[in-house]
């Protein structure tokens, strides 16, 4: 290995410090020159050029994975002499890390960190996405306790024994990080032993890994005198799906029972009420910077603090429910809206309304009614702005919020996917929550994309993603289809300052 590579560069990439090598491929920390980020990038071995199309095989299996919890491709270069792909440098340690340090979790969270892990795996399953075997190594936690998990993926169709492979070894990997003697150590014990195929007919599924672990969270997060066990024995049977009843009697003659079904996902409690949403911030007129650097005028106006939420859109949806028993359930479609859209419902509706109010997952991420509403095209944006009496921002009304009190937007720390009500680092100084990541917006109007100026005017979509790394509060797209749905985009509306 070649410790001393400061000054060596692959394409716009600085190479800092060789991290690993094998038969095939080195991998780098480096330096992306152009945004100065630090990344990692792997480089095919110029003697094994021969497994050049194998190695991009791979690259473009990983290139295809859209999960936010797993590690994004930035780019992959083949020229000759030169094949390496970059990709992202997940933030935190990694569980084995933790587990060398013998620095086990509680858990709460341990049940949580498995779920988010489980969440990932049931997108591979889904999509047929091949990945190679799944170690603590590959498990990463931030300081906020955030996971994010290495992209495994790799070309060829996906086998069931992957996930069956992937369960048993982390079940035996995960039980020195479960800590002793703490409010749900045995649940998490007795769930990592079914994971093994101990004291069951089969071993569990990425789905049954995942609705036990939603199990556990809620119990622990319930304040109780004694903490129910999960069963020590039972029989799962995949015939009758996955159900388990126990029952013990206990110091404090606390009984203990745990149903669970694979048909029938565990019982959770009650969504919470709504969040009272903050009140929408007043921008003062004036001369303000345009996204493209000139200058333009603009009146003041009251924009929301947060994207529309879950719950503020399905109060829309009831409200034309109820006007359609009258057959004016089109009273705010925007007048030129076309005549083959007659719904408003997004994509999914149903699932991810009812994953909302229950508290559960909806395409691997975890939702409540305080989450934003996505999938929505312009047009039902612009629908559900005119039952508010409000209206959608233009680009400048959106940057001119965005950069109230903020000498340098693109310093806004993105935040993954949030509750708009939540406490985070993508909060500006006045109070507009998710401006730089969360999910990007439409906005009201049509613009010229300077890099095309060319092109004509186009609709214009704001604000970073949690979908794509990288974007921030500056980040702008341009389209010419308003009927454009995406999981991660949703809006915000303003409203006259007066």
């Amino acid at each position: 290995m070649h410790s001393d590579s400061e000054e060596q560069l692959i394409g716009e990439y600085r190479l800092l410090e060789l991290l690993s090598e094998n038969t095939l491929t080195r991998t780098w920390l480096a330096e992306q020159v152009s945004v100065s980020r630090q990344v990692l990038l792997d480089e095919l071995l110029p003697e094994q050029a021969g497994h050049q199309e194998d190695f991009l095989a791979d690259v473009r299996a990983k290139a295809a994975v859209d999960h936010p919890l797993i590690g994004s491709v930035y780019e992959a270069v083949s020229t000759p002499g030169v094949c390496f792909y970059a990709h992202e440098l997940l933030p935190g340690i990694t569980l084995e890390s933790r587990k060398k340090a013998a620095a086990p979790f509680k858990p709460g969270l341990l049940a949580h960190m498995l779920r988010r892990v489980a969440e990932a795996y049931l997108q591979h399953e889904a999509l047929g996405q091949s990945t190679t075997p799944l170690s603590l190594a590959s498990i990463h936690l931030d300081e906020h306790g955030v996971i994010r998990l290495d992209n495994l993926a790799v070309a060829g169709p996906r086998m069931p024994e992957q996930s069956q492979r992937d369960i048993m070894h982390l079940s035996e990997e995960l039980q020195a990080l479960v800590a002793d003697g703490q409010p749900g150590t045995t649940r998490v014990l007795t769930l990592l032993s079914w994971m093994r195929g101990e004291h069951v007919e089969t071993q569990l599924t990425w789905e049954q890994v995942r609705d036990l672990c939603v199990q556990i969270e809620h119990q622990l997060a319930e304040p109780s005198p004694a903490a129910a066990s999960l069963p020590q024995s039972g029989i799962l049977s995949t015939k009758k799906a996955l159900l388990a009843v126990t029952a013990a009697v206990v110091g404090f003659g606390v009984i203990a029972l745990l149903i669970i079904s694979r048909h029938l996902h565990p019982a959770v409690p009650p969504p919470p009420p709504l969040a009272r949403l903050a009140d929408a911030i007043l921008v003062p007129g004036g001369k303000k910077t345009t996204p493209d650097g000139a200058e333009a005028e603009i009146p003041a106006f009251r924009i929301s603090a947060q994207e529309v939420t879950i719950g503020e859109y399905a109060a829309f949806l009831e409200s034309l429910e109820s006007l359609a028993k009258d057959h004016r359930e089109r009273t705010f479609d925007h007048k030129n809206q076309p005549a083959e859209k007659t719904s408003h419902l997004p994509d999914d509706w149903c699932g991810m309304y009812s994953a909302a109010k229950t508290n559960g997952t909806w395409k691997g991420l975890l939702m409540t009614l305080n989450c934003p509403i996505v999938g929505v095209d312009w047009w039902d944006c612009a629908a559900y702005a005119e039952w508010r009496q409000a209206r959608l921002p233009t680009q400048e009304e959106w940057f001119a919020a965005m950069g109230k009190d903020v000498p340098k937007p693109a310093t806004i720390q993105p935040a993954g996917w949030i509750q708009v009500t939540a406490e985070t680092t993508d909060r500006t100084p006045c109070g507009l929550i998710g401006m730089s990541g969360s999910v990007s917006e439409w906005s009201g109007g049509q613009a010229a994309d300077p890099t095309n100026p060319l092109g004509g005017r186009k609709w214009v979509i704001v604000g970073g993603s949690f979908l794509k790394p990288g974007s921030n509060a500056l980040t702008r797209e341009w389209t010419d289809d308003r009927s454009l749905r995406r999981p991660d985009l949703g809006f915000r509306i303003v409203f006259d300052a007066n």
